[in-house]
């Protein structure tokens, strides 16, 4: 009888990557800066994420043991990226296995090392890799799901002391192809990190993936940026967070303000500090006025010149006349979560 061949483990067909060395610049996925794959809370979430928009289907489920990964554990996500990106673009080969020791991880993504922070890495991983995502986001067909685990597998290798000297993780081939593409990943602001409520990080990554440096800024209906979140907080908690991180102003790059549409409805406001302080008067809006203007502004409309920062987006409410997400993309304003339907009119979206 023939003799059988020995099915190779996925770690046995992949490259070993080793991480680099140095400062890199943090990249971050669109995808994952755009809808709702991470538990934003701290406590342990076990309630699965069903998330659907036109064509777009997101199943994110949980174990009990380890429950749902959440977004600090993200940042785990972010360090691969930054790695894969510049490994490519210095014309090195890379791999869905990669090598890094827990110090290079936790000092990337801004975390201490103490015996505790490693254990807590640890933790994210298993989180990581327990998770489970069913999507149909880039696929074929919109009957087709991608079903991965945010980390396929991971070993941690000891020295002779029994301490910890390294880890191998191999991320999941839908993950690693998105990083690959030019335009499914952005360079985020490192004070990223330094985020410490998971609403505020959640929130600046959908500010850097839609706003990104539009000099006009974007806007996003209350109710829809509660879909977006899949968070289990109340609307009204959830509201009442939002105002305060408007009040606040903790993201890094983007200044934010509350406006009021017809029939009371409250719109969150962004638009990019760069924008605030360096734009000309007289110059062409490139998208919507955070005031509530539709459309394109013609050169020298008077509303257009942000002379004063403080004036062009204020953390205290004002009215404002038209609908919400006018000029925002189609992606982010028809989605279901739970039933709940939001929708708005389609336009642009920065890369």
């Amino acid at each position: 009888m023939p003799a059988r061949h020995r099915i190779r483990s996925e770690r046995e067909q992949l490259e070993l990557f080793r991480a680099l060395p140095g400062d890199l610049a943090p990249r971050d996925a669109q995808d994952l800066m755009a809808y709702p794959f991470f538990s934003l809370a701290k406590t342990h979430r076990t309630t699965p994420i069903d998330y659907r928009m036109n064509d777009i289907a997101i199943r994110v489920e949980a174990v009990p043991e380890h429950g749902m990964a959440t977004i600090w554990d993200a940042d785990v996500l972010i360090w691969a990226a930054s790695q894969i990106v510049q490994a490519r673009d210095s014309g090195l080969r890379t791999s869905r296995l990669m090598a890094a020791t827990p110090y290079e991880i936790l000092r990337f993504i801004g975390r201490g090392t103490s015996a505790r922070d490693y254990h807590r890495l640890k933790a994210a991983f298993d989180r990581l890799q327990s998770t489970t995502v069913a999507t149909s986001l880039r696929q074929a067909s919109e009957r087709r799901m991608h079903r991965f685990s945010w980390i396929n597998e991971w070993t941690e290798h000891a020295d002779a002391h029994g301490n910890t000297a390294g880890i191998d993780l191999i991320v999941p081939d839908w993950f690693y192809r998105a990083v690959l593409d030019d335009a499914l990943v952005l360079t985020i602001d490192r004070a990223y990190f330094a985020l410490t409520g998971g609403l505020e990080r959640w929130l600046y990554r959908l500010v850097r993936k839609h706003a990104g440096k539009q000099r006009a800024g974007w806007r996003f209906d209350f109710r829809h940026l509660y879909t977006k979140s899949a968070s289990l907080s109340p609307f009204k908690r959830f509201a009442f967070e939002l105002r305060d991180i408007a009040r606040r102003q903790p993201l890094p790059g983007y200044r934010l303000g509350v406006d009021r549409a017809s029939g009371g409805r409250e719109l969150l406001a962004f638009v990019s500090d760069t924008s605030l302080s360096t734009r000309a008067c007289g110059q062409a809006l490139e998208a919507l006025v955070p005031s509530g203007t539709a459309g394109h502004v013609p050169s020298g409309t008077a509303p257009s010149c942000y002379q004063e920062p403080e004036a062009a987006l204020s953390p205290s409410t004002s009215n404002a006349s038209e609908p919400p997400n006018l000029d925002s993309n189609e992606e982010s304003n028809s989605s279901v979560v739970g039933g709940a339907v939001d929708r708005g009119k389609p336009g642009r979206e920065e890369r």
